[in-house]
């Protein structure tokens, strides 16, 4: 089976790296100021995405990407960005196991937005499981 086009596969990696994303911030934001510890995570990014690009060929100029394209990933970009500060912030208050899944509340949200803005459709059974996700972030936040 080819797991390079399986979406699945893919979403799985980046729950996996999502989680030592969190783990290794906890840790990492614990001597520093959390808005700090975010730009050194962006700028390493940044660079790594950079030369990920340069070793497979991908690097080039944008020049044919339309204004909408760009108006969205600016957008995308900034809200990434604003993200990764609340997150980085909680993370130095808070539990990185009761930070990480109430930050997966985007996940609700996302089922929401999906739905209300882009005219996606859910199953119940697949709004059964975003309304899981809602209620065992809601779950871990009451009981701690």
């Amino acid at each position: 089976m080819d797991l390079s086009d399986a979406w699945w596969f893919w979403a799985l990696l980046s729950a996996v790296f999502a989680a030592l994303t969190a783990i290794f911030a906890k840790v990492g934001v614990a001597g520093i100021d959390s808005d700090v510890a975010t730009f050194i995570r962006t700028v390493v990014i940044l660079v790594t995405l950079g030369l990920i690009l340069l070793a497979l060929g991908k690097f080039h100029s944008p020049g044919g990407v339309s204004t909408r394209t760009w108006i969205f990933l600016v957008l995308s970009g900034l809200a990434t960005g604003a993200s990764w500060i609340c997150y980085f912030r909680a993370l130095k208050v808070g539990d990185a196991a009761l930070v990480a899944p109430v930050d997966k509340l985007s996940v609700v949200l996302v089922a929401i937005f999906g739905v209300t803005l882009l005219g996606e459709r859910l199953s119940g059974l697949q709004w059964a499981g975003v309304g899981l996700v809602g209620v065992g972030a809601v779950l871990l936040v009451v009981s701690g």
